[in-house]
């Protein structure tokens, strides 16, 4: 979602500000702006648009000052147009803002009334005006913001400027996360770690709830009931040259190809290779008791959940049940005692995750998260925190998330299995070592891109792409629908292979192209026949295997792709690839914007 960062400093802040934007162009956004305090005024650049438009209109007029906010724009209320872009501003103070104000037109029918005079669509210029009211009657911009935040409903992390106080900014945040860093006579805002990664590793995590007054000198944290609170000072850890393409040509290809690596760093987390055990992060409660376990993700995520729910109830016999976070509240979901609730996010600041979490967590479940990072709101909420460890993806469309995400569940599960008896000391063992093999198989899978790439013009003219899959491909499926609509904008489903007869079987003929995601094993022959019906119909089909699989059914195929012959535990991870380049050479050939995708955000923090 959109992203902040905030500098008071003891020298030019905009190219700063404006650095600090690029390295969270990753998390969407539609327009882009920044404020300085310079002179007695508050100067303000806004443009719709992509960064280099900011730029230029930078370059045209420029923004002195050493204290400033700045703002990539992920558009909700009102079009992603100048007028709209932050930051917003009165005669008192320019404000940023990351979030949802649920309850803005009762404030803009209550602040009109009063005479204040509205310039955008958006729902954050009530929290400008409420702010700024204040202080132009006379208040201390401290009161203002003390006054003004309990009066607010939703989501919000925002960076305040004001005009008769060039020496401090105020930030807070509340459902929406915010970070304090800590340099040598200068101090920063921003929305994660990376933002701020090239000006200091030294920063603090502000809690739900929290504001903060900051100058050159550092930072005074308040709570949500206005206390003086200490919160830790912690190295961050994000890397200056972690945001780099190097050699590749967009962020997610990098990404894809990071894979092996990246995996192979998270399974190392969860294996113990000298006794050839699955082993997980110290707890203070006994796994074995779970009675149940409740899935909740978002998008790519939740088909990471739904490749789990499989593993779960084959090796742990554990009933499953998954949910979209953002249906999972309002269908009052049953939770017994005894059960777990796990989250998987590769933010861990997922707004509609997020309240199903608390929501569980009020229901007295056990909390389980998987995420990629492991400051976030939800690793810092969880019983159980299981990181991944795939380092920052810049791409909007997740990659190298997903595939760490399933390899932390398929070591959940094996572990699961043995606390509950369900799996004995040679399965285990076996279990493991096919685990260990993953990164190699991943890196087999990644040597077929060039014959990807080279049939991805097969697919690009197409209007509409069916992917099928059985078992835990299915999820596969959907997940490779999923990836060809975020980034080539062809419309894509995906489905059980069974189900085509049931009614999608209606749309084949030989303009839509089928992808078939069929490892050979035990649902092998299941997935021909229903290829066979596919192609009787027109249907040109794609077959994803491994050799025995694209030697017994590949013939007659428009194309074939070949992946290793792997275990059926490791075979979403390693199939996982082929889907994703796929995806990634389709919008090559299409032309498109694969690394932001036009309307998606990569962290959505408002519900």
């Amino acid at each position: 979602m959109c992203g902040i960062i905030g500098i008071v400093g003891k020298e030019e802040v905009a190219d700063r500000l404006v650095d600090g934007l690029r390295r969270m162009e990753y998390r969407g956004y539609d327009s882009a702006g920044i404020c300085t305090v310079h002179g007695g005024e508050l100067i303000r650049r806004r443009a719709p648009g992509k960064l280099a438009n900011l730029t230029r209109e930078l370059a045209r007029d420029p923004a002195p000052g050493d204290i400033g906010i700045a703002h990539t724009r992920w558009a909700t209320h009102g079009a992603p147009t100048a007028a709209n872009a932050h930051p917003h501003s009165t005669e008192a103070l320019a404000l940023v803002h990351n979030g949802i104000i649920e309850n803005f037109r009762q404030l803009k029918e209550a602040l009109s009334a009063r005479g204040r005079r509205f310039e955008s669509d958006t729902d954050t210029e009530v929290v400008a005006h409420l702010i700024s009211e204040q202080v132009e009657a006379g208040v201390s911009p401290e009161e203002a913001v003390r006054i003004a935040l309990p009066q607010l409903r939703g989501a919000f992390a925002l960076a305040i400027a004001f005009r008769d106080h060039p020496d401090m900014l105020i930030g807070a945040r509340l459902g929406s996360p915010l970070v304090v860093g800590f340099g040598e006579g200068e101090t920063f805002l921003g929305s994660d770690a990376l933002a701020l990664a090239p000006l200091t590793q030294r920063i603090t995590y502000l809690e739900e709830g929290d504001w903060v007054i900051v100058t050159r000198d550092g930072a005074e944290i308040f709570d949500r009931d206005n206390r003086p609170v200490t919160r830790p000072v912690v190295a961050s850890g994000a890397s200056a040259v972690a945001i780099e393409k190097g050699n590749y040509r967009h962020f997610m290809q990098k990404e894809i190809f990071e894979q092996p690596t990246v995996v192979a760093q998270t399974l190392k987390s969860y294996i113990r290779q000298v006794d050839q055990s699955v082993a997980l992060p110290q707890i203070d409660f006994d796994l074995s008791k779970i009675n149940r376990i409740t899935i909740v993700a978002c998008g790519t995520s939740y088909y990471a959940g739904m490749v789990a729910k499989y593993w779960f109830e084959q090796f742990a016999r554990l009933p499953v049940d998954i949910d979209v976070a953002s249906e999972f509240r309002y269908r009052d979901p049953v939770l017994e005692p005894g059960g777990l609730a796990l989250f998987i996010s590769q933010s861990g600041e997922t707004a509609d995750t997020l309240a199903a979490l608390r929501h569980c967590k009020a229901a007295g479940q056990t909390i389980a998260v998987v995420v990629n990072v492991p400051t976030s709101s939800m690793a810092r909420e969880a019983d159980l925190l299981l990181p991944t460890h795939a380092g920052p993806e810049i791409g909007v469309a997740s990659t190298k998330a997903f595939t760490c995400q399933l390899a932390v569940l398929a070591a959940l599960a094996a572990h699961l299995a043995v606390r509950r008896g369900r799996m004995d000391r040679a399965e285990e063992c076996d279990v493991v070592s096919h685990l260990i093999e993953t990164p190699a198989c991943l890196n087999a899978a990644l040597a077929h891109d060039d014959e990807i790439a080279a049939m991805a013009h097969l697919i690009a003219p197409a209007r509409d792409v069916l992917y099928l899959g059985r078992g835990p491909d299915y999820p596969l499926a959907l997940e490779g629908a999923l990836k060809l609509k975020e980034i080539s904008y062809i419309h894509a489903e995906g489905y059980a292979s069974g189900e085509m007869k049931h009614g999608p079987i209606a749309l084949i003929d030989e303009a839509v192209p089928v992808i078939v995601l069929a490892p050979s094993g035990p649902l092998f022959e299941k997935t021909v026949s229903n290829m066979q019906e596919v192609r009787a119909r027109g249907g040109k089909i794609v077959l994803i295997s491994d050799a025995e699989g694209l030697a017994e059914a590949g013939e007659g195929c428009l194309a074939t792709i070949e992946m290793p012959k792997v275990h059926p535990l490791i075979a979403p991870m390693v199939y996982a690839v082929p889907v994703q380049l796929l995806a990634y050479h389709v919008a090559c050939v299409k032309g498109t914007d694969v690394d932001q995708p036009r309307n998606l955000a990569k962290s959505v923090t408002v519900e």
